[in-house]
């Protein structure tokens, strides 16, 4: 019996899923990863990383982040503390949906995760001061894969739910998309 509900987005391979807390009096237990169970939603990698991220600003603004192939990997991300609005930018060569964006509320109390196959860049958004995330990669930090967005760029039209309050300078430094952008390729 698998202990996540999952919910398809309109990007291919872009899923969430939602753990199934088992509790009582004390408190609960959720299961946040099952190869058995993910794997038929899309995750078939070993875990070769985990990071836990901490923003101490409601409005802060992380990402957009992505490795280029051949480093590039999935996430499975989720919120321990607080709330986000996380979102994933498709940016795979040839698909129906390049340059389209997705994005969910994560949080401590709805228990949703957002599963993200490689090729899409991720970033998120602080709903809440002291937000904690948990990552789960399919490959290790590869520093020289290292690509990144412009999370404000009008190309993308993010909908971003607050105002920003804080980037970092790196984040502030990624480029804007050009015409000629024709998405990552993955093979």
């Amino acid at each position: 019996m698998s202990r996540f509900a999952v919910e398809s987005t309109p990007l291919a391979g872009l899923v969430t899923v939602q753990r199934q807390p088992l509790g009582d009096s004390r408190g609960f237990l959720a299961r946040m990863f099952c190869a058995q169970d993910l794997a038929p939603v899309g995750w078939t990698w070993p875990i070769a990383q985990i990071n836990h991220t901490h923003t101490a600003q409601r409005g802060t603004l992380r990402g957009l982040h992505f490795q280029h192939p051949p480093a590039a990997e999935a996430k499975l991300v989720s919120c321990l503390r607080g709330a986000v609005w996380d979102v994933a930018v498709d940016l795979r060569a040839g698909s129906p949906t390049l340059l389209q964006w997705f994005g969910r509320e994560l949080s401590a109390s709805n228990h949703w995760a957002m599963l993200i196959p490689p090729g899409f860049a991720h970033g998120f958004q602080a709903l809440a001061d002291d937000c904690e995330m948990l990552y789960l990669h399919s490959a290790p930090h590869a520093p020289d894969a290292e690509g990144g967005l412009d999370a404000l760029d009008p190309r993308l039209g993010i909908a971003w739910p607050l105002p920003v309050a804080a980037r970092s300078a790196r984040d502030a430094e990624h480029p804007l998309l050009t015409p000629a952008f024709t998405g990552l390729p993955l093979t």
